[in-house]
């Protein structure tokens, strides 16, 4: 039986909506209203290089509003296939039904507990590790905040289109000022300036590999810190601490396998790439990176930064087991315990 498009991602798209409705606000006003409108982009189809209509984005945004405050106290609701009802946050079971329609479905939790949901079009399967990689191309519902990568159960999800939407933002802001940093680096790999299509096309192929690369590590780092942590993560909700520990996870799964493969296979653009976001706490919690990384454009060699990431690899697991043990399956009082020891954790 063949998939009815249409019908689902409708279906899909509400529960992306309530979604929105429930969490949309806990951006800052700035960063709320630059991601408002590149959802524009993505819901009218403009391209990249289109001038919005102002007057039909203000319009829109007051409609997407009004629409929110009808569905914010909504529950998630089961999506329904073949006469069938699948739960919103099970998605494996619906894949097996989808896949052979070329179609992808994801639904699960990101940052700060944000539900996410999409669906698209099947770009192509992997099999690593154990695991199946769903990478995807055209999206048909998403909402407001589109990670590139997501591992729920057994499956990774890596969203060529949301990945692509992602480089040309980071081109966009990099173009701003030029600053000769690592962004300019990675940057000089592809030719943007004569012909930002196809660069953005050979930039998405080459940064795939590297999302795929960190989903696996944190697979391994989530079988290393075990069901805890996303129990911990739970109490941490919305706190400085959850953005630590997140970052915490984040660096031992680069340690252990995006960096090394980086490195061994020689992808200068993706370390370049990776460096120029190396950012918020990932970039507080990790000096010493920055600095190898510095130490190897002066000339030093690639050697400083594999000292460094071995050091990392059972720094950050160190450090892991540390925050688990502070918050002892004890939700009271969680992320004060857990924000006196950032300091601790450093490297």
């Amino acid at each position: 039986m063949r998939t009815d498009l249409h019908t689902l991602t409708a279906q899909v798209q509400h529960n992306c909506d309530i979604s929105d409705a429930q969490h949309a606000r806990n951006y800052s006003l700035c960063i709320y209203l630059l991601k408002m409108r590149e959802y524009f982009r993505w819901e009218m189809g403009y391209g990249y290089d289109e001038r919005l209509p102002e007057k039909q984005l203000g319009d829109w945004l007051i409609e997407r509003e009004r629409l929110w405050g009808e569905l914010e106290e909504q529950d998630y609701h089961p999506i329904e296939l073949h006469a069938a009802q699948f739960a919103p946050f099970e998605p494996e079971a619906l894949n097996d039904r989808l896949l052979p329609d070329g179609l992808v479905y994801s639904g699960g939790y990101g940052g700060l507990s944000k539900p996410h949901f999409f669906l698209a079009a099947l770009h192509r399967v992997e099999e690593r590790h154990g695991r199946r990689i769903l990478v995807t191309g055209k999206e048909y519902a998403r909402d407001l905040t589109a990670p590139p990568a997501m591992t729920l159960g057994g499956e990774v999800y890596v969203r060529r289109e949301s990945l692509r939407r992602m480089l040309w933002e980071k081109i966009e802001e990099w173009r701003w000022r030029r600053r000769e940093n690592a962004m300019a680096r990675a940057i000089a790999f592809y030719p943007v300036d004569s012909a930002l299509e196809s660069a953005l096309d050979s930039m998405t192929a080459t940064e795939t590999e590297a999302v795929i690369l960190h989903e696996l590590g944190e697979a391994e780092a989530g079988v290393l810190f075990g069901p805890a942590w996303e129990q911990m993560l739970n109490a941490l909700w919305h706190t400085r601490a959850e953005l630590a520990a997140r970052a915490v996870r984040d660096h031992l799964a680069d340690c252990l396998v995006t960096l090394p493969t980086l490195l061994k296979e020689e992808r200068v653009a993706s370390l370049h790439f990776y460096f120029a976001n190396l950012s918020g706490m990932r970039q507080v919690l990790f000096p010493a990176l920055q600095e190898a990384y510095r130490q190897w454009q002066e000339g030093s060699g690639l050697d400083v930064l594999h000292d460094c990431i071995r050091r990392g690899q059972s720094h950050w697991q160190a450090a892991g087991s540390r925050l688990l043990r502070a918050y002892g399956d004890d939700d009271n009082g969680a992320a004060e315990r857990l924000d006196a020891l950032l300091d601790q954790i450093t490297l």
